[in-house]
């Protein structure tokens, strides 16, 4: 696990060049703190920097950037290859190995692509990734992800150079990187929380998509490619379904337990995200019965309550027996993690539970190099409400006529109906709880809509209408829901779009930017591509029954924990930002939405802003997931809007160099 940067320059590399790419690099020495590396050909233009979180060889063996044993390829890589001892062993049974250097999956991976060529390594291998690789002999640049996107990958133009790294931070070093934010980007993060790839926050400044590959030398248009598509993998899936499910939950179990085999292989100390819920449990369960000492465990705790989960963990670390540590997170803990969050996401991001993601991050990097989670199992085998109670939702809604639904629909919308909401609140404080009037909005888009695609945009939508928020009121050309998809079951087309859409750029983020700022490796074998096939073959009734997700998950994990350890309404990672944003954080936040500010850096309407923020303040509506939004945009513009010192001093540089 590591972080990468690196340029092309057609004109060639100037005298600054090695300074340079140490000052890049020097912005992302979180994700590898142990070594540091450069490579550059000053004729070709190229230049490689490279952190390196040593986890797999701990010699220098492992150094990168790597030059394969023909001297043809060099890398600057991200990430693990799980399957690199088969692959060695495949290498080396047809007399394609090299005389081994170390025992590093890097080596392996060069040896790969030495032999088979890039285009057909990329699907053999199993493991999360992000490369850049300079092929020294056709003088081409490639750049690589994994299938559902780790590990990140940004690349793009400034000037007439190729800029690529692990983080935006490291590429807005480059003495031409323009400063331009999209408003795209920006209308689409309120929408959703997260700027969905293959866009980034800065105007010609792109995310390579999952699971494609770019082949690319200056004068070509910048056109990645796909070398593995989700769509053909469903497809193939669906052509061989599971029918017969008596071994089902058996066959699975095996496939788990040895995607959480191959990844618990380090030679640095180990652990897991355990939260209480089935997906962490399941992980940690397979993971003990694979260990011959206890799987060290870690999870994090509210005071508040509604919000805590902690005690679940325990109970269950307890009945599996690992070594457990927990943390119990105070509002002055979420008020020092928030003045670092736009640091750590260095594009706007606000999925709040990245506060405590980063909190059980930094714990666990105390006793631990490598963690594994139980991220995606909702994604691939039903666990989220929205496949059921949604699909339910839209199945009552649309039996209706559509101008009988569109008067319901402002019907909801309208004051008539926020006051009744907010009466009844307030006479039966138990409604306030269901906060039926703040629901009102999504109901009445709900119930407006024509279309499943729609529907489920909207569903998964903070700010249902950004436009109404921005003073550019422009409405992008593309969503991240533009598809046509073949499903007669709308559960399967949630699940789908969520793959690609929320899982990469939310769930996978979050994860990928809080671990590494730690400098924590963080796995999750839930995306093993064996596991994600098995899942597309299963009915869905294996998945989603009776209005209860994530089925065939559940008879696995109670061979393991009782049932009653498991059983209760699911909490994720809840934060409380709405007390927080009346309470603790209150002169915080009205700093950033101050009139007179939003006024003049001109994105956002500011009387829009501050009726929200009054309704939230005064307890008319719940406001704080759309003003967490806006602020977390604020928060990164006073970290990232203005450019960033120059490079280190000559100091800081020679002693990078010296342990290179």
């Amino acid at each position: 696990m590591c972080g990468f940067v690196g340029f092309l320059r057609p004109s060639g590399l100037s005298a600054d060049a090695e300074a340079l790419t140490a000052s890049m690099a020097a912005r992302i020495r979180h994700r590898g703190p142990d070594d540091y590396g450069y490579w550059g050909d000053a004729e070709a233009g190229i230049a490689f920097g490279h952190r390196r979180l040593s986890i797999i060889d701990l010699s220098q063996a492992g150094h990168q950037p790597m030059l394969s044993a023909s001297g043809r390829f060099v890398i600057a890589y991200n990430g693990e290859i799980y399957n690199f001892q088969e692959l060695r062993a495949e290498l080396e049974a047809v007399g394609a190995a090299p005389a081994w250097r170390g025992h590093s999956d890097t080596e392996v991976l060069l040896a790969a692509i030495d032999h088979w060529g890039i285009a057909a390594t990329l699907p053999r291998l199993n493991g999360m990734f992000a490369f850049a690789l300079w092929d020294r002999k056709l003088r081409r640049l490639v750049l690589a992800r994994d299938r559902i996107g780790e590990k990140p990958l940004y690349y793009g133009k400034a000037g007439n150079d190729l800029l690529f790294g692990s983080e935006l931070k490291a590429l807005s070093v480059y003495p031409s990187f323009e400063r331009k934010v999209s408003h795209d980007a920006l209308h689409l993060f309120l929408r959703h929380n997260y700027i969905p790839g293959p866009m980034s926050i800065w105007d010609g400044i792109a995310k390579l998509e999952p699971g494609h590959w770019l082949d690319w030398a200056p004068g070509e248009d910048l056109v990645s490619q796909p070398y593995w598509s989700m769509a053909d993998m469903v497809a193939s899936a669906k052509a061989n379904p599971i029918t017969d499910l008596s071994r089902a939950s058996e066959d699975l179990e095996e496939l788990l337990a040895d995607a959480i085999r191959i990844r618990m292989e380090a030679d640095v100390p180990l652990g897991a995200f355990l939260s209480g819920g089935i997906d962490s449990s399941l992980i940690v369960a397979l993971m003990q019965s694979q260990s011959r000492r206890p799987v060290k465990t870690f999870t994090i705790g509210y005071s508040e309550k509604g919000y805590d989960e902690a005690p679940y963990a325990r109970k269950i670390a307890q009945h599996l027996g690992t070594d457990h540590h927990e943390m119990y997170i105070s509002p002055d803990d979420g008020l020092k993690a928030i003045s670092r969050l736009a640091s750590v996401w260095d594009e706007p991001f606000s999925d709040s539970s990245q506060i405590p993601t980063l909190l059980v991050s930094e714990l666990t990097r105390q006793h631990v190099t490598v963690s594994l989670s139980g991220d995606a199992g909702d994604e691939i085998f039903g666990g989220y409400h929205r496949y059921f109670i949604g699909m339910q939702i839209w199945g009552l809604s649309s039996a209706l006529p559509y101008p009988l639904r569109n008067g319901m629909a402002r019907l909801a919308n309208s004051r008539i109906a926020g006051h009744l909401m907010n009466g009844l609140s307030a006479v039966a404080p138990p409604l306030r709880k269901r906060l039926l009037a703040d629901r009102l909005p999504k109901v009445a888009a709900i119930l407006s809509e024509r279309s499943e695609m729609s529907f489920y945009r909207n569903l998964v939508s903070h700010h249902t209408m950004p436009q109404d928020i921005l003073v550019d009121q422009a409405i992008p050309s593309k969503n991240a829901f533009d598809a046509d998809l073949p499903f007669t079951d709308f559960r399967e087309t949630m699940m789908y779009l969520d793959t690609l859409t929320y899982l990469p750029d939310d769930i996978l983020t979050k994860v990928d930017r809080a671990s590494m700022a730690a400098s924590l490796e963080s796995r999750v074998p839930f995306l093993d591509p064996r596991v994600m096939e098995f899942a597309w073959r299963l009915p869905m009734k294996a998945k989603i029954s009776g209005g209860v997700g994530k089925r065939i998950l559940r008879e696995i994990l109670y061979r393991h924990v009782p049932k009653e350890l498991i059983e209760r309404p699911k909490m994720g990672f809840a934060v409380p930002i709405d007390h927080w944003l009346r309470h603790e954080l209150r002169d915080w936040a009205e700093a950033l939405l101050d009139e007179k500010r939003l006024r003049e850096e001109g994105f956002f309407k500011p009387e829009v802003v501050r009726k929200m923020w009054d309704e939230h303040q005064s307890g008319q509506y719940r406001r704080h997931y759309l003003l967490w939004d806006i602020l977390m945009f604020q928060t990164w513009m006073d970290e990232h809007g203005r450019a960033p010192t120059a490079a280190p001093s000559a100091l800081q540089w020679d002693g990078m160099r010296a342990r290179a």
